[in-house]
């Protein structure tokens, strides 16, 4: 079995090997914190801090914000939705919790002050860690707001972190950091097995406490460290004091680099070795001669009093110098005695201030000569202070704040590397041990329109190679000076993509997919466009999409042709009606005058000859409406119409011929009443008033304006022609 004593032996060779630049370490923090001893009266001036304070909200001034993208940045909506997925779960718990926030603000200031600051990637949950089978059955993501999954990032105290001997980060082969455990807390993590741990670390100021009688023993805790090791991919957990290992896990987190940490936040660094040299130690002699002149001038000032003497003999003297007189005068007694020895002037002598003056006018001078070193040191002008001479023109102010940035760059490169390689563990981690449910709640993208996609973009998510091709997760600017840069670069967008559909819309339909083609491809290129890209997307697939086929549309001027003849043709046929229905009428007066004569002159024929007249009329009339119905059907509805004209006038003569025959024989009602006759006369009058009325409705029709009208489909398009009568 495999016992903790190689690792912490190896844990203390690590610490020999940085002894001297912890012990650098500590001095530097005191300096920083002004920590003197009681007895050191001597004034200072904290360069160091006033360095410090310019310098992090330079580099690290606010919260970042995570940023995930397509590594190619193409069509692919899966891809699209999954980074927009892992950078709204990521953004979410930046914002959440303060964690991730806490440990940057504390890792630059370690970097700024000692020159090594780290953080630290864990996974937490309910149901601990748990093993994945990358080849599992398709998730389907389901409404669950239960979410117990965690990715806390903690900040390493810079003591409390070592690592293996090496000239570069990448020859590290392991890195371990330590942690203080009370015994519950042990127990609770690693069992039983934790009661033998030796509690070895006692907190600052236990000593009074135990001076002063204080049961202290539940203030101490076991000292544990928790070592990766790269070589054997696996990570393990020793306590100092106890010789077996408490806890070993192959590859917990299953990280790119394996490390649970980024590279540190290192200061000034070569490339024999991993010990870096603090800021502070750059230009420690500048700051202690700041000191010394600060002293000396503190000194001299104390030196700039009035003091001098006076002959004890004139009372007066002593009296104007220590009481107060406004425009009084002190008597003297022996005047001529004191007028002999010059008066006032012979009497009192100053010490002279000149020369000290002139010292500390020299001494400010120096002053600001070692703080203008100290600044070229750590490229600290004054514009990073804020400081400014009335007059400096803008271009002797632009070019330094250009040298400032330029100094400052690599701190800030450096800074954003390391927030955005803590992001990227933080993506892995999520993606790797989150349940789906967790990362579409967190994301709130089931009512997006790349909602559609979830299902593949888990599977992409939980998938480590296709993530890492197709997924590039990083921060946006940390930088107090580029607070403003979100609004411009929207601004910008907006300007560009409206610019660009102006000029679309004039273009030919032709070009539509070239140019829905190149509105994307600029889209892709404003990180604020990573919002808008699906729903541009979509519109241009609905723009450039094949449109069904529509049936061919009529030529407009040969439906005007069309609709001409049509016209001419109801004008022959209405007119050629209009004729008949004239003959038919002049032909049906005729017979009518006739059937009246004969049926004047046939009244005094016997009853039985003039119903059999009548019947054979009734045949007759039978013949003759079916042969008009024939042609009502031949000649159309105006024909219909002339035709029952003449059978009307037909059965009206008949009825006058039938009731002229039978009028000596009168027929009675079921009542009794006598049937009223038919007046003949009458009936012919009230059929022509009534066949010249049709014939007056009939002419007005033929003389009424005619007008075409274009009728036109739901698509503006032209698709028939009619006549309008009357309009």
């Amino acid at each position: 079995m495999e016992t903790s004593k190689s690792w912490l032996d190896s844990l203390e060779y690590a610490k020999k090997e940085q002894e001297s630049w912890e012990r650098r370490a500590e001095k530097i923090v005191k300096r920083y914190r002004d920590e003197r001893s009681e007895m050191s009266n001597g004034k200072k001036y904290n360069i160091l801090w006033s360095n410090v304070r310019t310098l992090v909200p330079a580099v690290y001034s606010k919260r970042p914000k995570a940023y995930c993208q397509r590594r190619n940045k193409d069509s692919d909506p899966v891809a699209r939705c999954a980074s927009t997925l892992l950078q709204r779960a990521l953004q979410y718990e930046i914002d959440q919790f303060s964690d991730y926030d806490e440990a940057l603000k504390h890792t630059v200031l370690d970097r700024m002050l000692v020159g090594r600051g780290t953080a630290w990637i864990r996974f937490q949950s309910d149901a601990g860690l748990e093993e994945t089978d990358n080849e599992q059955e398709p998730l389907e993501v389901t409404d669950s707001t239960e979410s117990n999954e965690l990715c806390p990032t903690d900040y390493v105290f810079w003591k409390d972190f070592r690592h293996s001997p090496a000239r570069t980060w990448d020859e590290v082969t392991w890195v371990a950091r330590r942690v203080y455990l009370s015994r519950d807390e042990g127990v609770e993590r690693f069992g039983d097995d934790f009661k033998q741990v030796p509690l070895s670390h006692e907190p600052i100021g236990l000593e009074k406490m135990k001076d002063n009688g204080a049961n202290t023993d539940d203030m101490k805790k076991a000292v544990v460290w928790e070592i990766w090791d790269k070589s054997s991919k696996t990570a393990l957990w020793v306590a100092v004091g106890y010789e077996n290992i408490l806890d070993q896990k192959d590859d917990p987190l299953t990280l790119e680099g394996f490390f649970p940490c980024p590279k540190p936040l290192f200061s000034t660094m070569t490339s024999d070795t991993l010990i870096p040299v603090p800021d502070y130690t750059l230009y420690q002699d500048q700051a202690n001669e700041l000191d010394d002149i600060t002293g000396r001038i503190a000194k001299l000032v104390e030196a700039v009093k009035v003091v001098g003497v006076y002959d004890a003999s004139q009372s007066g003297i002593q009296r104007m110098m220590q009481e107060g007189f406004d425009n009084q005068l002190i008597p003297v007694d022996t005047w001529a005695m004191f007028s002999e020895k010059g008066g006032l002037k012979g009497a009192v002598d100053f010490m002279p201030v000149e020369m000290v003056v002139n010292a500390l006018q020299q001494l400010y001078v120096a002053h600001e000569q070692v703080k203008q070193v100290i600044y070229e040191v750590t490229g600290i002008s004054d514009i990073l202070r804020g400081a400014s001479v009335a007059s400096e023109t803008a271009t002797a102010q632009n070019i330094k704040s250009q040298y400032a940035s330029l100094r400052l760059k690599d701190m800030q490169s450096d800074v954003a590397r390391f927030a955005s390689d803590l992001l990227r563990m933080k993506a892995q981690v999520m993606a790797q041990f989150y349940r789906p449910e967790t990362l579409v709640e967190m994301s709130g993208m089931m009512n997006t329109e790349d909602g559609q996609y979830l299902p593949q973009a888990i599977q992409l998510l939980k998938d480590n190679s296709l993530r890492a091709y197709r997924i590039e997760v990083e921060t946006d600017s940390m930088i107090t000076l580029d607070e403003q840069q979100e609004k411009q670069d929207r601004l910008e967008f907006l300007t560009a993509t409206a610019g660009f559909l102006e000029k679309a819309i004039q273009a030919p339909p032709e070009l539509t997919p070239l140019l829905g083609e190149l509105l994307l491809f600029g889209v892709r290129s404003f990180k604020a466009g990573d919002q808008m890209e699906g729903a541009i997307e979509n519109a241009v697939k609905q723009l450039t999409a094949p449109k069904p086929p529509q049936q061919q549309q009529p030529d407009p001027q040969m439906m005007v042709e069309q609709g001409r003849m049509q016209l001419e043709q109801v004008k022959m046929q209405m007119s050629q009606q209009a004729e008949q229905a004239k003959a038919q009428m002049e032909q049906a007066k005729a017979q009518s005058d006739s059937q009246l004569a004969f049926a004047k002159m046939e009244q005094e024929k016997e009853i039985e000859a003039a119903k059999m007249a009548h019947e054979q009329r009734m045949a007759e009339l039978k013949q003759a409406h079916e042969m008009q119905l024939e042609q009502m059907k031949q000649q159309g509805e105006d024909g219909r119409t002339s035709a029952k004209l003449e059978v009307d006038s037909q059965t009206k003569i008949k009825v006058a011929e039938m009731s002229l025959e039978q009028k000596e024989t009168p027929e009675v009602n079921v009542d009794g009443t006598e049937v009223e006759k038919l007046d003949p006369i009458k009936a012919m009058a009230d059929m022509h008033g009534e066949m010249m009325g049709q014939i007056g409705e009939l002419a007005k029709v033929m003389a009424a304006p005619r007008t075409r009208k274009l009728v036109r489909g739901k698509d503006g398009k032209a698709e028939s022609m009619i006549e309008v009568i009357g309009e």
